[in-house]
């Protein structure tokens, strides 16, 4: 049987969410580097490779609600690695 996967999920309200859209790519790369593994694939996937949301998941075999709760991880986990 195939998998099925979720349609891409959109954000209206990323109040709350560290804006990361200012800091360098350099940094950014370091502080993904230094992520677990399981938030690591999707930071540079989505982050990094501008990648949609459907082929990270699907690269990763999860689905996308468990994509946005591991974004939503390793976004906090990058500013604060940034002191953000």
């Amino acid at each position: 049987m195939a998998h099925e996967f979720d349609l891409d999920v959109t954000f209206d309200d990323s109040a709350g969410e560290p804006d990361l859209s200012a800091v360098p790519l350099s940094d950014l790369t370091t502080a993904i580097a230094e992520l677990p593994d399981a938030l690591r694939g999707v930071a540079t996937g989505l982050l990094l490779e501008k990648r949609t949301m459907s082929d990270v998941s699907q690269d990763l075999g999860i689905r996308q609600g468990e994509l946005v709760t591991r974004l939503h991880r390793a976004t906090r986990a990058i500013a604060t690695h940034l002191g953000l």
